[in-house]
């Protein structure tokens, strides 16, 4: 893995960032949680590489709050606009 930033899909339309974080904390320090209201998926990032890892690695598959939740590293945007995340 070499990006901080994680794709988190399957995701409850009703949890919320304080959801997100807390479950992210265990992991390690969580910097930015971009999330999308009833889209199912967020973006976690984390303050380190390894955290990231860390948190890909043991959270990917696992149930929460009654879904079984993807957690992938992000990808970067395949269009020429320079958006941030």
């Amino acid at each position: 893995m070499q990006g901080k930033k994680l794709y988190v899909g399957n995701l409850d339309y009703s949890i919320t960032q304080d959801n997100l974080k807390d479950l992210f904390s265990q992991k390690g320090e969580v910097k930015h949680i971009k999330m999308f209201e009833d889209r199912g998926f967020a973006f976690v990032e984390m303050f380190t590489q390894a955290e990231a890892k860390l948190a890909c690695d043991s959270l990917n598959g696992t149930e929460f709050m009654g879904r079984k939740i993807k957690v992938n590293e992000a990808r970067e945007r395949r269009d020429s606009r320079n958006r941030s995340w």
